[in-house]
């Protein structure tokens, strides 16, 4: 009983941030008619929530957990990740957001991305959309994992949980108004994540430098504790720069991030939504590196209270928190890691059910379900990818930034070249595509089980490959018909206009 009166102020406040994400989830249901409602929002979505909630879903618990950690473990070298991906979402933006908006909706008013594929190269074997469906399936499974784990991790940190309670408490939490409220309460909800997100991460690191005399201070415990933590080179090779840097290519190929950009309400959105997502992901991540790096400082200083981080680096946003802010502030700081890892969390298991009720379940088992149906068989896929993740996630073992750098990879290698590509190459085949996303995701997955030791991120050689092979096959294929010429075409021209 004193433990639960203990943490009551905290409890109160995760209770409450739940019950509203679920009321939001409650309110978005009323405004879902039919699947596309569901799974896509009806393409109604405005630049402040297109931002935003691109934003909230891209970061994840990887924001406040594994980026800070691996900080706290490195030192600034590690920052070059956030460098890698801030240059990479900025292109993303700049080349990807308005085209595949309004690629999708020429193809046939596209909803997935595998529904694009299919659309886009006449692909009525349904060989492409199997082959994307199954890797959004692969590797979401274990993104959605990384999700469950730093959930999981959350709980278990704040409330003395076992880590298996703690999955299950963190993972319904996030289940819930995914399954009633689909996109809309996705996006909606990310909206205030979002918003919750930037305030801990510029909040923490304040408060952390305020506790010291001066900067100067600062520098003092910093040297004391690693000095080469200063050094953003640290003992980086060159091949490991580029790993950290290659981060930015998995932009072009996550099926979460860019299902936000085909749901904009036209093209003219994204240039303003372009700016403010941009200016709120460099803040956060300025935020979140700031965070790993004055804790270095901070647990220097106070070592008594070192235990738990140098346990488990990536607890350090949490613990940072909990010490500095009184439970009620705590409270509302530590939400924002819930809101981060529930707005990337929904977004993957929303993702995943799209592609298994529109590229499975509608394709080859019910071509004829009503919308009510297909709404209602999405419901349940959400629990079947969520039930899957909790069983990826079952290891107490796992470590965030690990799980999320794979399944990063694994989508950037197979779809970040097609994707380009299928938008700024007319002479594209379907034949090219196959391979190029077939060769992408296999190669990722072999470079991590043999070739890890080379210290080269799997993304490089997988997205490399992939490019080259979709040009050469493509080219060594014979000519795209003229229907598929005709609407790539229309598309590009129609793009243009709208950007006039």
């Amino acid at each position: 009983m004193d433990i639960v009166m203990n943490l009551n102020p905290t409890l109160i406040t995760f209770l409450f941030y739940i019950v509203a994400m679920v009321f939001i989830g409650l309110m978005a249901y009323r405004a879902t008619t039919n699947f596309s409602d569901y799974i896509l929002g009806g393409r109604r979505l405005g630049s402040f929530v297109t931002a935003l909630s691109a934003g909230a879903s891209d970061m994840s618990g990887w924001l406040l957990m594994g980026l800070p950690g691996a900080i706290y473990l490195a030192g600034l070298s590690e920052a070059w990740i956030a460098i890698g991906l801030i240059i990479g979402a900025w292109i993303n933006w700049y080349l990807v957001a308005g085209r595949l908006r309004v690629h999708t909706e020429v193809q046939n008013n596209a909803l997935t991305l595998p529904d694009y594929f299919a659309n886009r190269f006449n692909d009525n074997k349904k060989i492409l959309r199997i082959a994307s469906a199954f890797i959004i399936l692969i590797f979401f499974a274990i993104y959605c994992a990384s999700g469950m784990v730093a959930g999981a991790r959350l709980f278990e940190s704040m409330f003395e949980m076992s880590y298996s309670t703690a999955l299950w408490v963190s993972a319904l939490a996030t289940i819930s108004y995914v399954f009633i409220g689909g996109f809309l309460a996705v996006s909606w909800t990310d909206t205030i994540q979002a918003g919750l997100m930037i305030f801990a991460l510029l909040l923490t690191p304040i408060v952390a430098i305020l506790t010291f005399s001066d900067l100067s201070q600062v520098t003092m415990a910093l040297e004391a504790a690693r000095p080469q933590a200063m050094n953003i080179m640290g003992d980086l090779s060159f091949i490991a720069i580029i790993s950290l840097l290659a981060w930015g290519l998995g932009y072009f190929g996550q099926p979460h991030i860019l299902v936000r950009f085909m749901a904009a309400d036209s093209v003219k959105s994204i240039p303003n939504a372009r700016r403010i997502g941009m200016t709120w992901m460099i803040l956060c991540l300025g935020g979140a590196v700031a965070a790993g790096f004055i804790g270095i400082a901070y647990f220097q200083q106070h070592p008594e209270l070192a235990a738990v981080v140098n346990a488990n680096p990536e607890t350090v946003f949490m613990e940072l928190t909990k010490i500095l802010f009184n439970p009620w502030i705590a409270g509302i700081v530590l939400a924002a890691i819930l809101a981060a890892v529930m707005s990337t969390l929904s977004c993957q298991l929303l993702v995943c059910s799209s592609t298994l009720t529109e590229d499975f379940y509608k394709t080859f088992i019910r071509k004829a379900a009503s919308q009510n149906e297909l709404v209602w068989v999405g419901r349940l896929m959400v629990l079947l990818i969520a039930v899957l993740a909790i069983w990826l996630a079952a290891n107490p073992e796992s470590k965030v930034l690990g799980l999320v750098a794979y399944a990063w990879a694994g989508f950037g290698a197979a779809f970040g070249p097609l994707i380009i590509l299928s938008l700024f190459w007319k002479r594209m085949t379907l034949n090219g595509a196959l391979v190029g996303m077939v060769l992408g995701a296999a190669i990722v997955i072999i470079w991590k089980n043999f070739f890890g030791e080379t210290g080269l991120y799997e993304i490089v050689p997988g997205f490399i490959c992939s490019f080259i092979a979709i040009i050469v096959v493509s080219l060594l294929d014979k000519e795209p018909s003229q229907d598929i010429t005709d609407r790539f075409n229309e598309a590009d021209q129609l793009y243009i206009d709208s950007t006039k």
